[in-house]
Parts: structure tokens; C-alpha cells; sequence
């Protein structure tokens, strides 16, 4: 059989916000089977709901008999978050995943933490990782573990370091709305972001086009202070924005000022290069008005079914 005629099935270790996103494109493009695992009982039967079969893995102890359900995975995702040991995924079932015959594609979901701060430079995928946050130095961690089994195993693996991901549900507009944004100004300081749709693009043209061991800067066109998105989205809402803060000066819990430690902006060429993306998303202000569309496009249609 060949491998255009091969039965497609992707099994996603964490099915979170960007694995979902990734799910239901491949189930309505056809000719995909998609499972993978969540943490929560209520999201495992709404998962079943749609069409995906899912497992509870609560990162603390292994999955019951993983070769039974791994049997037949064509492309795998791991999306769990790291722990100070490394990727629980890796850390207990990294044996079951190799012993998987029919495994063609394997993508890693990293962040671009793992580049630490730049004093606002440019990093490309050659630049060298010198985490300084926590954060940075798990993802790093978990890196090398996988990559470790690329080198001596041959596991087809791919890693992505995703920007700051925001999308429908997850973006400033949410933020604005339930009265969380904040507007905190340290001169000087940009974040790279990148649209849910867009890492999509980008997984699923890995997919199509698979090369073993790399490793793609996963981010849109345009880095920007954190206070212009939020400006931005008041202006869509309507809304006064919050109060420019200085930085030294906000009150901010260890995890949020944390985001403002790094300091770089990401090089996305690659994944044009290579993968021919072409981002329907390249700044936060085609990224958030397409949110806004898809809420209203959402109104609508529940509108309808009423």
C-alpha cells in the first residue's frame, strides 16, 4: 500500500487549544483518524462527542497499555507541557512510541523561551539556546530529550517553538472583555505572537512535507509591545483602554512578569522557505480582527439555530 492510500491517524499527547485546532482541519479535510489524551474527564466526553477518542494521561503516572491504542499511529503530536525532569511523554512512554512501525511524522510543540533574552535581537532556529526563565529551560530540556531519539533512533521528529499562540477565544479581545488586560509599558520591550490557524498551516504542511530532525520558528511577521494589542482590541470593542503602566512600577504575579524577562524577535523564514507557508495572519491586527469575525460569524450562526 502506498502512502498516499494509507489510513492517516494522528494521536496527540495533550489536546489542547492548538492540537484541537490542528484535529478538526485534518478530520474535515477527510481521510483522518484523530485521537489523543486530556486531563479532564468532561473534556475526554465532549472530545468523544466529535468524533475523537481520548484518553485520560494526568502526566503522573504512565497510560494503561499505550501500544494497544499507539497501534497504527501514522503522525504524532506532544503538546504536554514540562516538568523539571523534561516531558512527561517522553519520561514514560518514549519506548512505546518507538516501537510504533507504522509512525511516519513526529512534531514536538516548544516555545521560543527556549532562546532566553535577546535585548530585543533577532534569533533564528541556528541561534544558541541560553534559557533564562524556567519556562525556557523545560522546554529546552524536553528538546534535547527528543532529539536524543532522532539522533539514535531515527524517531522523525520535528520541532516546533511557537510565539505566544492566541486565536478565537484566546486572544486581547478575551482579555478586554473580562476586564484582565492590562497595559504595561516597558519602553523598549517587544513579544512575537503567532495566529492558532497559523500553526496549523504550519503542522500540517510538516505533514505533507516531512524532514527529520528539524526545528521551526513558528511566529508572524510583526513582534509589538504587548500594550498595542491591547490598545488595538479596545479600539475593535469600543472600549477605553486600561491605563499605560510603567513596568517597574505594575503589580504582577512571578508567571506574568516572567513573559517580560525575554526580549527578542523571532525570524520566521523557514517555515516559508521550507514549508511554502504563506501566514493569513502576519500581524496582530489581521489576527485580531479575524477573531472578532469569527465571534461574529459564531453570533450568527447560533442565531440561526435558534
Amino acid at each position: 500500500m502506498s502512502t498516499s492510500e494509507q489510513d492517516n491517524r494522528l494521536f496527540c499527547f495533550g489536546y489542547g487549544y492548538s492540537c484541537d485546532y490542528l484535529g478538526y482541519e485534518l478530520q474535515k479535510a477527510g481521510e483522518w483518524r484523530v485521537a489523543g489524551t486530556t486531563r479532564d474527564s468532561e473534556k475526554k466526553a465532549m472530545l468523544k462527542k466529535r468524533g475523537i477518542k481520548a484518553f485520560i494521561f494526568n502526566y503522573e503516572k504512565p497510560l494503561d497499555d499505550p501500544r494497544s491504542f499507539l497501534s497504527g499511529i501514522t503522525h504524532l503530536l506532544i503538546s504536554t507541557p514540562p516538568g523539571d525532569k523534561g516531558d512527561p511523554v517522553f519520561l514514560m512512554h518514549a519506548q512505546d512510541i518507538l516501537s510504533i512501525p507504522t509512525l511516519r511524522w513526529v512534531g514536538y510543540l516548544s516555545s521560543t523561551s527556549v532562546y532566553g533574552d535577546r535585548g530585543g535581537d533577532w534569533v533564528t532556529e541556528a541561534t544558541t539556546l541560553q534559557p533564562d526563565t524556567k519556562r525556557g529551560s523545560r522546554r529546552a530540556k524536553a528538546e534535547e530529550q527528543w532529539l536524543s531519539l532522532y539522533r539514535s533512533q531515527n524517531l522523525p521528529l520535528h520541532i516546533f517553538r511557537l510565539a505566544g499562540i492566541y486565536g478565537p477565544g484566546r486572544s486581547a479581545l478575551d482579555s478586554v472583555r473580562a476586564g484582565l488586560a492590562r497595559r504595561i509599558d516597558k519602553p523598549g520591550h517587544t513579544f512575537s505572537r503567532v495566529h492558532v490557524e497559523d500553526i496549523v498551516q504550519v503542522l500540517t504542511a510538516s505533514m505533507k512535507n516531512p524532514s527529520p530532525g528539524s526545528v521551526y520558528n513558528v511566529s508572524d511577521d510583526y513582534a509589538s509591545a504587548s500594550h498595542e494589542v491591547v490598545s488595538h482590541a479596545c479600539a475593535l470593542l469600543g472600549r477605553d483602554p486600561p491605563p499605560l503602566v510603567p513596568f517597574e512600577e505594575a503589580d504582577m504575579a512571578p508567571m506574568a512578569r516572567s513573559f517580560y524577562a525575554d526580549n527578542k524577535r523571532v525570524v520566521n523564514d523557514k517555515i516559508k522557505l521550507e514549508l511554502g507557508v504563506g501566514l493569513k495572519y502576519p500581524d496582530y491586527i489581521t489576527g485580531i480582527q479575524a477573531c472578532l469575525d469569527a465571534e461574529q460569524h459564531a453570533s450568527v450562526d447560533d442565531m440561526s439555530e435558534a
